[in-house]
């Protein structure tokens, strides 16, 4: 459209403007917080950091400056930020597939760990949600499992948000862009004395989505979230900290953006949809007991949501699917760290979990579902005696109560011999995990006979009765060594480390097949062949994995460049892999491919430039492949594995300048670029999303307490796909959002 042209044109030649004149102005004296060149000497995390500060792993930090130029608030937002770290934004804030050098799955267990404040969140589908007053993010690459154990395979998110005791005062947000998106946040953080301080957080955010479906003409992707945190932190001595924080949010989301490959547009007739409740709370505390230092992490979990849909995604009436889940979970986490001196450090600790999970997920199948999926395939092996169900609506009901429970113990060593450091790590893991089912329906049909001159009744009104129950369970444990070496180099210019660690994934089952299983039991009842085993079909084996990594973290020219570099070999047994099976059906199997390979390279850069200038730069390489898998028709050795890019690119850079004596206090101009491919749709390679790149830039005025922004995202209207996937043998991809722009208004008020 001209205006949106227009707007685009206004925006750029802002930025621009606000670069040329800066690189002519006089050099700022203002230093940005948050670069590479301080990661040496951080610790990656607040509980589990090592007894020396060394790092031997790749790892990106991004302060709270940094987190507000990108204007992150949630961890897809920090997606190609980190090399070879992709969280495509598709679906619904159920959600969350992250891929990390070639590894992750879009269902069940994920390949990265989720911790917000110390507290690791339990389920996957519970990682997508906004967060204000984050003051800094890491993303950890590699193994991270013998300290932080399930789901960490591929890596780890440490996320930490304001406290009461370093800021006391009132934070307000407001936000408003196209597509009629808004956020509003307000946060209230008071010392009430000395040593206690809390926290109440209330945020809200809003969409109309930037999508439509052409059946009705209706918005597809609107949202409303709210959420609130509560955070207590109290010192009753100089030894110990006890914090507390919790929280609640709720979401509510209407439609998936899903495009048919087949047709070019997004056109479906049922309701779909997205509700989640949910409430943690969790407690750390942290302390000294002479030379050894005692935390404790634990947590309680709850998640109620529903996820309806029409999971054909097509303007027919063929089925609908509703997921109605509540979960509890329970989490504990135990640990000791000391040190003999400056020569040996030592960490060790147990964890354990406990969850319960209650779920219906009935399918309802319409009159053409009915028809194309179970008539015609029936009426296709004796056309002579047709049938016909009775009742043109058929449901299928599937109930699941899904409890998992797991323990751990694990400890690591650090010896310190002149410029090098040793460390030695070990874990052990033990889950159990288990399902309960109850698939059901009941209905009738009719068998016709044409083999007169007209159709006649042979049989009315046949029964079909499902009530199938079972129980599975498995339990799983593993052994898991970590060994590093790290050299320090002269001056504090950082250090080289080379790595070797296993990493691990447990294994499980997904119900997303059962409604293809009860179908094919319906089949069998009107004397057709069964095809499933419920066994078979949803179950799955751990993952796991050995890499190896050689890396350095160089801080050089007086602490004005950092650079992060990394070198991986990842081999991997038994990969977990989300496939789409043949045919018309309607579920996802979880397979497990025979072994695969993923090697590549890292390497992040952050410079502070003369005349206030600021570059960071990240750029990774994954060469991630099938080395045996075969599905028992096609052998797919040597292909790329799905789904996981093989290029990520970051490059952003950062104008300041400071002003004395004017309304304005400072200026921020930034404009970055994202890029990520090629991305690859399925094991045989047929299809793929080729690289891409998007264009961001904003303009920030600071004067006093608060500051306004502007911004756009995706200025020159990339067209991409973020998910590819088929049903019932149709393919339907999402599109990533187009051309967005807006204003941000941040005011801080700190009490006196």
């Amino acid at each position: 459209m001209p205006y949106t042209t227009d707007l685009r044109k206004i925006i750029i030649a802002c930025i621009c403007c606000m670069v040329t004149t800066a690189a002519f102005g006089k050099p700022s004296s203002s230093e940005f917080a948050d670069t590479l060149m301080t990661l040496p000497t951080v610790s990656v995390t607040y509980i589990k950091s090592g007894a020396t500060p060394n790092r031997d792993e790749a790892a990106t930090t991004l302060g709270q400056t940094e987190i507000e130029r990108l204007n992150i608030v949630n961890i897809k937002q920090v997606s190609e930020v980190a090399p070879n770290f992709y969280m495509p934004q598709y679906g619904s804030r159920m959600t969350s597939s992250v891929y990390v050098r070639g590894l992750g799955t879009r269902i069940d267990q994920p390949v990265v760990g989720l911790n917000i404040d110390n507290v690791p969140i339990i389920n996957k589908d519970n990682f997508d949600f906004d967060l204000a007053d984050i003051t800094r993010i890491e993303i950890l690459r590699g193994p991270q499992n013998i300290l932080y154990g399930r789901n960490t395979m591929g890596g780890l998110i440490n996320i930490y948000t304001l406290s009461p005791l370093s800021f006391e005062g009132v934070k307000i947000q407001g936000e408003y862009g196209t597509h009629n998106s808004y956020k509003a946040s307000l946060g209230i953080y008071r010392r009430l004395k000395p040593h206690l301080g809390m926290s109440l957080n209330m945020y809200a955010t809003g969409t109309d989505g930037a999508f439509r479906n052409e059946v009705n003409n209706s918005k597809v992707g609107r949202e409303r979230q709210w959420s609130a945190r509560w955070k207590t932190q109290w010192r009753p001595s100089g030894a110990w900290t006890i914090e507390n924080t919790a929280s609640i949010s709720h979401s509510t989301q209407n439609g998936y953006p899903y495009e048919s490959v087949a047709g070019g547009m997004i056109a479906y007739n049922d309701t779909c949809f997205y509700k989640r409740l949910s409430v943690t709370d969790g407690l750390t505390a942290n302390g000294k007991a002479g030379n050894v230092t005692l935390s404790g992490i634990a947590s309680i979990q709850y998640i109620n949501d529903n996820m309806t849909l029409d999971q054909d995604f097509l303007p027919l009436d063929y089925f609908t699917l509703t997921q109605r889940r509540k979960e509890w979970a329970v989490t504990g986490d135990f640990v000791a760290r000391g040190d003999a001196g400056n020569s040996y450090g030592w960490l060790a600790g147990v964890f354990g979990f406990a969850r319960a999970t209650d779920m219906n997920a009935p399918v309802t199948f319409f009159n053409h579902g009915l028809s194309t999926l179970i008539e015609q395939n029936a009426n296709a092996m004796n056309p002579q005696y047709p049938i016909r169900w009775d009742q043109r609506q058929l449901m299928l009901g599937s109930d699941f109560d899904m409890p998992g429970h797991g323990v751990s113990i694990y400890h690591e060593s650090k010896l310190n011999a002149g410029d090098f450091v040793f460390t030695l790590g070990v874990r052990w893991d033990w889950e159990n995990v288990a399902i309960k089912y109850h698939s059901h329906s009941s209905s009738t049909y009719t068998i016709y006979d044409r083999t007169g001159e007209s159709e006649t009744i042979y049989k009315p009104n046949i029964p079909v009765e499902i009530d199938d129950k079972g129980h599975l369970s498995k339990s799983f444990s593993q052994l898991l060594p970590k060994l590093s070496v790290s050299y320090e180099l002269p001056a504090q210019r950082g250090n080289i480390f080379i790595s070797a660690t296993k990493g691990f994934k447990s294994g499980g089952y997904n119900t997303q097949m059962f409604s293809d299983v009860l179908q094919q039991r319906i089949m069998g009842k009107m004397g057709l062949a069964e095809r499933y085993n419920v066994d078979d079909i949803i179950s799955y084996a751990p993952e796991k994995t050995w890499n190896g990594e050689i890396g350095a973290h160089l801080s050089l020219f007086n602490r004005k460049l950092g650079i992060d570099l990394a070198a991986f070999w990842i081999e991997c047994r038994d990969q977990q892999l989300t496939m789409f099976p043949e045919g018309s059906v309607t579920g996802r199997v979880m397979a497990n491919a025979g072994k695969s390979r993923s090697r590549g390279v890292e390497l992040s850069a952050d410079a502070n430039l003369p005349a206030g200038f600021n570059l960071r730069a990240s750029y990774g390489y994954t060469d991630a492949r099938f080395t045996e898998f075969s599905n028992g028709k096609n052998d797919f050795s040597g292909n790329r594995v799905p789904y996981a890019p093989a290029n990520t690119l970051f490059l952003g850079l950062t104008y300041q300048k400071s002003f004395t004596h004017h309304a304005i206090d400072m200026v921020t101009a930034n404009i970055n670029t994202r890029g990520f491919g090629n991305i690859y749709w399925d094991e045989a390679n047929s299809l793929s999303q080729p690289f891409s790149m998007l264009l961001a830039a904003s303009v920030r005025a600071d004067m006093r307490n608060f500051s306004l922004e502007a911004w756009a995202d995706n200025i020159t209207s990339t067209r991409y796909a973020t998910f590819y996937f088929i049903s019932i043998g149709n393919s339907f991809l999402q599109r990533g959002n187009p051309f967005s722009c807006g204003l941000t208004f941040r005011y801080t008020l700190p009490f006196e």
